[in-house]
């Protein structure tokens, strides 16, 4: 059997590439694909109902997930709740900041803030929900004269690591 050059391989190596991320579907960099009838979503200022010490914890949230998914998709931010295509409902539920290490000398070695949040991403144009269940972040810290530094960090970190599962999630089940 006689050797293909190079170039042909290589055309059809670019050519299964190029078939393969043709499906259904728009697709973006960050993996997340949309269908093609939404291309706006309103993220309403998230709703914190839990007793936690950071007033800004909603408002941090808010703009996180707002960076997500608006940076990383094709989608256009609206604050018209009622005709966006695509709404994403968040409410905190609960906030902890508990030790998870105790020391000798009983002493908190080592604290962990925990956020749980409920999540509700409609799809306004086919009246469908896209997905509607709860996400819990959380993060450790060290315990020391500056406790409430740390458990802010702490929180930041979780509210972080909430932001992208609730992307992720959100725009992979397209």
């Amino acid at each position: 059997m006689p050797s293909r050059p190079k170039s042909v391989w290589l055309r059809l190596l670019v050519l299964l590439l190029c078939l393969s991320m043709s499906g259904c579907g728009a697709y973006s960099f960050s993996g997340a694909t949309i269908p093609s009838e939404i291309e706006t979503i309103s993220i309403p200022l998230v709703d914190d109902r839990s007793t936690n010490p950071f007033p800004a914890l909603g408002n941090d949230l808010t703009d996180l997930l707002v960076d997500r998914f608006v940076d990383q998709t094709r989608l256009s931010l609206t604050t018209d709740d009622a005709n966006a295509d695509a709404r994403l409902n968040v409410v905190v539920q609960r906030y902890s900041n508990e030790p998870t290490t105790v020391g000798a000398d009983e002493r908190a070695t080592a604290n962990r803030v925990t956020i749980e949040v409920q999540v509700e991403y409609l799809d306004q144009v086919n009246d469908e929900e896209f997905m509607s269940r709860s996400f819990t972040g959380s993060s450790d810290y060290s315990p020391d004269d500056d406790d409430v530094q740390g458990s802010e960090e702490a929180a930041q970190r979780a509210l972080t690591d909430l932001a992208d599962d609730i992307f992720s999630q959100a725009t992979s089940d397209w």
